[in-house]
């Protein structure tokens, strides 16, 4: 999760986050080489005498003409390709239906024949010592690392949004409507999220815990649950 005075992303736990970190790294490349360029050329006009050079330079603006569209090319290939992994979900292991209430999230293990569950935000007076305030659930999302995940979302009254930044997923919930998207978490671990859309008073106070595991915890767990 995200620490104090942290500027940049947290540490990615998906391969789409990675992606999207190397892509964000790469804009911000792209980004610091046009503005160097841009300052570098508005010093040396102040610094320079105009002369014809710099006032009808035909090789100039054939330059920064081309120059642009070969910029957008290096920015738009790596973001299609990022977008197509994000919406491609192919045969997922496991399927999790979120539904959005307010203010709580509900949980379908649609696999498993009776394993669902509500989740609702831990108060802060009953809040274990060492967990994190306005974070924490009575029930996690336990899930399997190192395999595919489609998640079906939705919501019963009003707008809400499941939203896992250290996975790299956003999805709108919307009544009436079916979302979906997929992850894969690649290390075991807690990941925290919050709903991402305003969606009423309390729209502060129903966090996502996802609890990534390897397969036979899972398993047991899931055992445990349903039996």
């Amino acid at each position: 999760m995200a620490n104090h005075s942290q500027f940049g992303f947290q540490d990615a736990s998906s391969p789409i986050m990675e992606e999207l970190v190397e892509f964000h790294d790469h804009a911000l490349m792209v980004a610091l080489a046009i503005c160097s360029l841009v300052l570098y050329l508005l010093l040396l006009m102040l610094m320079e005498k105009l002369s014809s050079n710099t006032v009808d330079a035909q090789e100039v603006e054939l330059i920064w003409t081309i120059l642009p569209a070969i910029v957008l090319v290096l920015l738009a290939l790596p973001s299609l390709q990022i977008l197509y992994m994000m919406d491609e979900i192919d045969e997922p292991d496991l399927t999790l239906k979120a539904i959005g209430h307010q203010w709580y999230w509900t949980y379908e293990y649609t696999d498993f024949k009776d394993l669902s569950f509500d989740s609702y935000m831990i108060p802060t007076p009953e809040l274990p010592l060492g967990h994190f305030r306005l974070l924490e659930v009575d029930h996690r999302v336990v899930v399997p690392m190192e395999s595919p995940i489609r998640i079906i979302v939705t919501a019963d009254d009003v707008l809400h949004s499941w939203a896992v930044p250290t996975l790299g997923v956003k999805t709108d919930a919307i009544p009436g409507r079916l979302n979906q998207t997929s992850f894969i978490t690649t290390r075991p671990g807690i990941f925290y999220g919050q709903c991402s859309e305003i969606c009423g008073a309390n729209h502060s106070f129903m966090p996502i815990v996802i609890e990534s595991t390897p397969l036979n915890f899972f398993e047991t767990w899931s055992s445990s649950l349903s039996s």
